[in-house]
């Protein structure tokens, strides 16, 4: 389970909307310097906050803390989904083209017209997949704000 802690900002029926603080992945990696992350990270880039709604069934407030996951196959998933289908995309347009033996004007624009293609398929998969309750993130861990008493923490694992 891929976990990131934040603060509940809203509260809907059976979910509620945390604010996350974006971090970078390679904070201590010793290539920071040279690689495009570490330089996004000493701008700041990676230091936004996101908005993330995660499924509930616990009794939560505005600025209660809590830790909220997403199955680490999802994520996987979704990472080739995103990154590697319009780019074969890409390749299978070009490289039929070119077994058709076109001019090279059509192969680029059958390049990309597959990755276009692809990316669509990408997308209408996301949409159709938007609101199934599998596929999102869930409060994991709460610790509720009591007033004039010290933080409960709540496990849900």
């Amino acid at each position: 389970m891929v976990e990131e802690q934040g603060r509940v900002v809203a509260v809907e029926e059976g979910a509620v909307w945390v604010e996350t603080l974006r971090r970078s992945t390679c904070n201590g990696c010793s290539a920071s310097s040279g690689c495009g992350q570490g330089l996004m990270e000493k701008l700041g880039v990676g230091q936004r906050r996101g908005y993330v709604r995660a499924l509930t069934d616990l009794q939560l407030a505005v600025g209660d803390g809590v830790t909220i996951g997403i199955r680490e196959d999802l994520v996987l998933g979704s990472a080739l989904r995103v990154y590697l289908l319009p780019l074969l995309g890409l390749f299978a347009g070009a490289m039929l083209a070119e077994w058709l033996a076109l001019d090279e004007s059509f192969v680029i624009l059958a390049g990309l017209s597959g990755f276009f293609a692809a990316w669509w398929l990408v997308r209408w998969r996301s949409r159709r997949h938007e609101h199934d309750p599998g596929c999102q993130p869930v409060v994991l861990r709460a610790e509720l704000v009591m007033r004039g008493e010290p933080l409960r923490r709540i496990d849900l694992h």
